[in-house]
């Protein structure tokens, strides 16, 4: 797979200062990545420098109007690129939504500010997308969580697939609990079945304890899973073990 570009349209560059560290700043450094920022501002005509503009037959806010965001667009390469629009009615951004992303080998990031969009800009965009049901002052922090789900996943960026294979809702179920030293914190003590050294009973208790947590925490998720066999009978047990409590 060729270096993934992420390009982002946005008044606000500084805003991304967190793509700088960690996971995704190392994979910048190691070139497995390669960010560019756009300000649409920098491409609007008028002497004010306005990006936005009353919508007409009134309302409140002011849009986004499409010159700015159509000569950003004309100024880089991005024929067979995935373009985003932050937008809070679009798809709802998850773990799949990530890996899908995550093959791509170029996304562009549209992120609006103010009260929305000219509908002609969503003539460039492949994918209107949001983080929840709440609105943000504007795309930037959404765009950055995706970026940040998106790359870790992208080959060789976290070292080893298993990296991030066992995630919450990678396999569709929450994460098991997991421990590391000591053994005994304060009398809190890591489950013995972690310190066996048998790695089927270790399995067992990881994948019960993934569904138990899932059931407890995000049973929605159990809607969508296909149980096998062993699931069936464990996820079983467990609902009949909160009928007796």
């Amino acid at each position: 797979m060729t270096k993934m570009r992420i390009d982002i349209l946005t008044l606000f560059p500084e805003m991304f200062s967190s793509l700088e560290h960690s996971i995704v700043g190392r994979a910048r450094q190691s070139e497995k990545i390669e960010i560019n920022f756009h300000n649409f501002r920098d491409f609007a005509t008028n002497t004010q420098k306005h990006v936005d503009d009353m919508p007409y037959g009134g309302g409140q806010g002011m849009l986004l109007m499409p010159q700015p965001i159509f000569d950003t667009m004309a100024s880089f390469p991005h024929d067979n690129a995935r373009v985003l629009m932050m937008d809070p009615a679009g798809r709802k951004f998850d773990q799949a939504f990530a890996e899908e992303l995550a093959t791509e080998e170029q996304i562009v990031f549209l992120c609006g500010h103010y009260e929305g969009f000219d509908e002609r800009i969503k003539t460039l965009v492949t994918d209107e997308v949001s983080l929840g049901d709440y609105v943000l002052t504007g795309g930037e922090v959404a765009a950055a969580v995706m970026i940040d789900a998106t790359v870790r996943l992208v080959p060789d960026v976290l070292g080893k697939k298993a990296s991030h294979e066992d995630d919450s809702f990678s396999s569709g179920l929450l994460e098991y609990p997991q421990y590391t030293r000591p053994e005994d914190f304060r009398g809190l003590k890591v489950p013995e079945v972690l310190m066996s050294g048998h790695h089927e009973n270790i399995r067992k208790w990881r994948l019960r304890e993934s569904l138990a947590k899932t059931l407890r925490l995000r049973p929605d998720l159990l809607d969508k899973y296909e149980l096998n066999a062993e699931e069936t009978e464990i996820l079983k047990g467990l609902e009949d073990e909160s009928v007796v409590q």
